[in-house]
């Protein structure tokens, strides 16, 4: 049985955040609920020094590339609804 593996890395901008501490703040938020709701591997992976701007990467493994593919496009979505706006740019690829 194959496995695909799915990866989406995810750009936030965090225009209220006045310091990296409100950063961490707003991303340490997504990342848990990130993992709580969709079961997936998840980590801030770049701009860690930037107070508005954040880059996190988040892994899926199924043995379906449909289901792969759902679950990323959900993730998307929940962080959109969590936090308006938030999303600059978004990548998907698939090993």
């Amino acid at each position: 049985m194959a496995s695909v593996i799915g990866y989406l890395e995810v750009e936030l901008h965090i225009p209220h955040s006045r310091s990296l501490k409100e950063k961490r703040s707003v991303v340490k938020k997504v990342v848990e609920r990130l993992r709580g709701k969709f079961n997936v591997s998840v980590s801030e992976i770049g701009s860690l020094d930037s107070w508005q701007t954040s880059v996190i990467g988040i892994v899926v493994v199924s043995n379906s590339s449909k289901v792969v593919d759902s679950t990323l496009e959900k993730v998307v979505s929940f962080i959109d609804n969590l936090f308006p706006g938030i999303v600059s740019s978004y990548r998907k690829e698939f090993l």
